[in-house]
């Protein structure tokens, strides 16, 4: 019962659309209506407003990290692995927007870097080395997601391995657009709005 409290509680946070949020705080309009329609950083940054991106991302990140430090404190590290899936889960199916959310890429380093940070900095690095050689944010997401469940292992952390390949399989489902668009070469590059 305490674990499924939890994972109710991490997925009432996560489907908070920070992204929209930002939006209609600094007068950017509807973010569904806006370039890919979605409601994470990358799209709020494709309306020309870093800052509000970078509140997007940090906000994103910091409700998964929430929710696993809460938990792990609460319930313990099985707890904390329950609030990080479930709170992945809230920015992708909010129910406050009819479980249409986000890619989840930033609530998915925010919870890594919360479960383990060595291995959350280590995901942060190939997602900003990525983005830095090829300039997409989607393919940064991507290699940064299904890297993980390997980096895991190699590091040690056997445990968090099926999590994170829970995780990295729904990134690449949330993706399928954006990798239609990557093979046929139509995928907007980081900084366009």
């Amino acid at each position: 019962m305490t674990l499924i409290l939890t994972a109710i509680a991490a997925y009432l946070l996560g489907a908070v659309p920070f992204g929209i949020v930002m939006a209609r705080l600094f007068g950017l309009g509807d973010l569904r209506t806006i370039g890919s329609g979605n409601i994470g950083a990358t799209n709020v940054l494709r309306t020309g407003n870093r800052t509000a991106a970078f509140l997007t991302l940090v906000l994103d990140a910091a409700k998964g990290g929430i929710a696993v430090l809460l938990a792990r404190w609460l319930v313990g590290d099985n707890g904390a692995q329950v609030a990080g899936f479930a709170a992945f889960l809230g920015h992708c199916y909010p129910v406050y927007l009819g479980f249409k959310g986000g890619k989840g890429v930033a609530t998915f380093l925010g919870t890594l870097l919360a479960l383990a940070w060595p291995l959350g900095l280590i995901a942060c690095g190939i997602w900003a080395a990525t983005a830095a050689a090829f300039r997409y944010s989607s393919l940064a997401a991507l290699v940064a997601a299904v890297t993980s469940p390997l980096v895991a292992m190699i590091a040690g952390y056997d445990q968090m391995a099926v999590l994170l390949a829970l995780l990295a399989g729904l990134i690449v489902l949330r993706h399928s657009t954006n990798i239609a668009r990557l093979r046929a070469g139509t995928e907007p590059r980081i900084g366009r709005k």
